[in-house]
């Protein structure tokens, strides 16, 4: 099984560290030599060589000068800062509200071609529409207490969202069933979400797979994930955003949606999902497992679908 992100995160800061340290050792530093060097108190070298404290920037420039190898600063630095963006808290992320986050990661969506969405927990933010979004983002800022932008950040995710409908970019989405029947909005709103998810899986570039409850798994439910292309995977827990960017790492994300694609269905069966989650909101009652739908599935081996498998 492979590392969780958060420990991915930790053993590149752990890199980090190792390398400073080496370059004390080598350099033929002990720790407090070391400290006095940069000036600083004995604990702080090491908390950097064990990992503790990230270094900053300038910790970097100094620890290197104080070994005499300060041309090694800068390919540091970038790694540091390739680490440490890794794993970034979700308050630190919203320290100023949702909508700028948004409206920084347009180029990202604007450059992939390709993205490879799992879902088990919500709709994937490029298929919400408003009302939906509004109540989810509500959520949030009301648990992490952040400042409130919500109009403003649902506004910049519809913003974003526009790649889905602009220029060249394929969508391969998978969602577990019960994203469905999880209520983020008042029951009008998420019929809404529902029937937009009808219309947008019939886009020639979007293919909408669905996990359904009874299916046998092959990979146990994980976090929600958005891969971009080959280059890079975010991973969402409950307090972070942990970005991938390691290309084993990727080829593990990659492998585990191709293998969570193979228990989903597409086309018709899938939108018998959606459609059995709307009759629960009109029945007001869950939907219970085992009912048959009277769904006519002529669209099973629609474009979508062809997408998906290629």
């Amino acid at each position: 099984m492979s590392m969780s992100p958060l420990s991915t995160a930790q053993a590149a800061r752990s890199a980090i560290a190792a390398r400073l340290d080496g370059m004390r050792r080598d350099a033929g530093l002990s720790g407090l030599e070391l400290a006095t060097r940069c000036g600083w108190h004995k604990s702080k070298a090491s908390r950097i060589a064990r990992a503790k404290t990230a270094p900053s920037d300038a910790d970097i420039r100094a620890w290197c000068r104080a070994c005499g190898a300060e041309d090694q600063a800068t390919d540091l630095i970038a790694a540091s800062r390739t680490a440490e963006s890794m794993y970034v808290q979700w308050r630190q992320i919203h320290r100023d509200g949702m909508r700028r986050v948004h409206e920084k990661t347009v180029p990202l969506y604007e450059r992939t071609a390709h993205f490879r969405v799992y879902a088990s927990n919500l709709v994937p933010g490029m298929l919400q529409t408003a009302d939906y979004a509004t109540g989810l983002l509500r959520s949030i800022t009301d648990f992490q207490g952040t400042p409130d932008d919500v109009a403003e950040a649902v506004q910049a995710r519809l913003s974003r969202s526009r790649v889905v409908h602009e220029g060249n970019h394929r969508f391969a989405l998978l969602l577990e069933e019960a994203v469905l029947h999880y209520r983020v909005c008042d029951d009008a709103a998420m019929a809404r979400q529902l029937r937009h998810l009808l219309e947008v899986m019939s886009r020639p570039n979007v293919s909408l797979g669905i996990i359904p409850f009874t299916a046998r798994r092959t990979v146990w439910p994980l976090e929600a994930f958005y891969a971009f292309d080959d280059a890079q995977v975010a991973v969402e827990t409950l307090t972070a955003e942990v970005n991938i960017t390691a290309p084993g790492e990727i080829r593990t994300y990659l492998k585990a949606f191709a293998e969570l694609s193979r228990t989903a269905v597409h086309g018709g069966k899938a939108r018998a999902c959606i459609s059995r989650a709307l009759d629960s909101l009109d029945q007001g009652r869950p939907w219970l497992l085992g009912g048959a739908h009277p769904l006519d599935e002529r669209d099973a081996s629609c474009q979508a679908d062809r997408l998906h498998r290629s």
